[in-house]
């Protein structure tokens, strides 16, 4: 069939979905009485002599014990004015970056559920052995601290769900120390979780089994398919009561208290710069940006008088890259609100997330989310709007010039997105160099994918696995239930007859080659909200045994396991998890 017999027969509805791959419509003094620095009643305090283990020989092996191994938070308070107030009570708090307050130990029994053997070996080099102690369950639970650490909550602001929500801040999150490791690479870790800070607003500051489960898996797996993010390094639960209204509709649950420790290279966000616009702290905010754009943002000149619009077109880029990464994999955030944005171009802030299972662009993880204002869809418009804000920002610290060129980098934004989602939905269709159609053959099976309601991971997946030839024939082995669903819509023999067509364009190409690029590209699981719940559920019955096996599973997403296949984690979605819903107390 002809291509153009093809968009003819698309009609309206696969035209107005080309249209929206093509566009991204926007809305455009210090402490007077410092505490000992350390010690707190009631804190316990790992000690041990840091010459005991040279750079030289961390470099050569793994560190065998906590003792000689230590954080620093010099980097962070010797540059900054701290809050004067350092008794931990709810306020409002000005001028500074950071808070000193330590976190709140667990009154009850604590047991380690989960450990990343990667973040501790390969990030933090501690030999996986160190897990096994309680030294490293007090300090990953928050019960006690190593040397050189002085905790910290970050202040920061933020616009919630397209309104400014003011003083935000870590209100249940200490970031506990940076660590530079045997490469040289500084990582900061927070505890989340970990109690009350100035900046709790109404919460309790406990994070609950629940949320912790959800975040180790997620963080971790999107690691492994290569999308910028945030590590976890441990999940801790206890036996504390934590009391939530998970749907906000007045039924009040007891649950578990739990604590993550994750790591990242900075948890500096857009909010971070937005509080101290707001209340005209502008000195400050030129100090931590020249600190942000000198540790983190390397080809970028602190000296050079464009380097906040240098600065402002690497996050443009790096946001846009982000969230077609995120599209790619049917991910969708939940909460992308400023305060949940990195500047560092990142996934943080796990919280209602979900990767979308039928394809379906008004797809919203988030049952609070009533506007549907951060459905999957609208990821890209909802970077915009941030990205305006970080704008807003900088305008104050900008020269008319300046100001112009950096309204120019925002506008940009749109096709640095739309050519990075292009690229990358290619990479999965297994096309190779650049044919006019690409994109409406993208568009066209997405728009059969809507229709059909197809499983948007297997259906990629599913397409890297069957040969050409079976395509051909309309041969779809029994097991490919996605494509089965696919077939079903009156098009798809349409759309088959353009697809291999464009394949016989690929240069030097065999199917076997295709379809080895396409499963390295196209995983074969993803955390699913039912597979997240189903580990949960067994979880609050004290049954790890499926946070496990996700965390396994997740660690090789393209590669086909049979334990996953047992647990049914490349099969429809069970009738009983249809209903899943998650909120912002997810």
């Amino acid at each position: 069939m002809e291509r153009g017999a093809g968009r003819r027969r698309l009609g309206t509805a696969g035209r107005a979905l080309l249209a929206v791959l093509h566009s991204c419509a926007a809305a455009w003094a210090f402490l007077e009485e410092p505490p000992a620095w350390g010690q707190r009643p009631g804190l316990g305090r790992l000690t041990g002599n840091e010459s005991d283990l040279g750079f030289c020989e961390r470099k050569i092996g793994l560190g065998s014990s906590l003792g000689p191994w230590s954080l620093s938070s010099e980097s962070l308070i010797g540059v900054w004015p701290l809050d004067p107030v350092y008794e931990n009570y709810v306020r409002k708090v000005r001028n500074c970056i950071f808070s000193v307050v330590y976190p709140t130990p667990f009154k009850s029994r604590i047991r380690l559920v989960a450990v990343s053997k990667d973040v501790l070996e390969d990030i933090l080099d501690l030999d996986f052995s160190v897990s096994k102690t309680s030294d490293f369950v007090q300090f990953v639970s928050g019960e006690k601290i190593v040397s050189g650490s002085i905790p910290l909550a970050h202040r920061y602001g933020g616009h919630q769900f397209g309104t400014w929500a003011d003083q935000l801040g870590d209100g249940r999150a200490h970031l506990i120390g940076i660590y530079t490791n045997r490469y040289g690479e500084k990582w900061e870790l927070q505890l989340k979780g970990s109690g009350k800070t100035p900046y709790s607003r109404n919460g309790d500051g406990r994070a609950v089994l629940r949320s912790s489960v959800r975040e180790f898996l997620a963080s971790e797996a999107l690691h492994y398919l290569g999308i910028p993010t945030s590590r976890a390094l441990s999940l801790v639960v206890s036996d504390d009561d934590v009391w939530r209204d998970n749907f906000y509709n007045g039924n009040i649950q007891k649950e578990r208290g739990a604590v993550v420790l994750r790591i990242a290279k900075s948890w500096f966000r857009i909010g971070s710069l937005e509080i101290l616009a707001h209340y005209g702290e502008l000195d400050l905010l030129r100090k931590l940006l020249n600190f942000i754009i000198q540790e983190h943002f390397p080809s970028v000149d602190v000296k050079d008088p464009n380097r906040y619009l240098d600065f402002f077109s690497n996050v443009v880029s790096g946001t846009a890259h982000l969230i077609a990464s995120w599209m790619s994999v049917g991910f969708a955030h939940g909460v992308c609100n400023t305060d949940n944005f990195s500047l560092l171009s990142i996934t943080i802030d796990y919280g209602p997330f979900g990767f979308m299972e039928a394809y379906d662009p008004n797809f919203v993880p988030n049952t609070s989310d009533d506007e549907r204002r951060y459905k999957i869809g609208n990821q890209a418009n909802v970077g915009m709007f941030n990205l305006n804000k970080l704008l807003q920002v900088l305008n104050p610290l900008l020269d008319p010039n300046q100001k112009q060129l950096a309204a120019q980098i925002l506008v940009g934004y749109s096709t640095l997105y739309y050519t990075r989602l292009k690229e990358l939905f290619k990479t999965k269709l297994g096309l190779l160099g650049e044919k006019e159609g690409d994109d409406y053959l993208v568009a066209f099976l997405l728009h059969l994918m809507e229709e059909t309601k197809a499983d948007f991971t297997m259906t990629f997946r599913e397409l890297s696995e069957i040969t050409q030839a079976q395509l051909k024939d309309f041969n779809i082995p029994q097991e490919f239930w996605a494509l089965k669903t696919l077939s079903r819509q009156e098009l798809f023999s349409d759309w088959v007859t353009l697809y291999l067509l464009r394949l016989k364009s690929n240069m030097n190409d065999s199917d076997s080659r295709r379809r080895k690029r396409m499963t390295s590209v196209n995983p074969r699981y993803v955390l699913k909200n039912w597979m997240a719940e189903s580990a949960v559920r067994k979880a609050e019955m004290n049954d790890f045994s499926e946070v496990h096996l996700l965390q396994q599973v997740l660690q090789h997403p393209f590669q086909k396991q049979s334990a996953a296949e047992k647990a049914g984690y490349s099969s429809p979605t069970p009738l009983w998890a249809k209903d899943l819903k998650v909120s912002c107390s997810s």
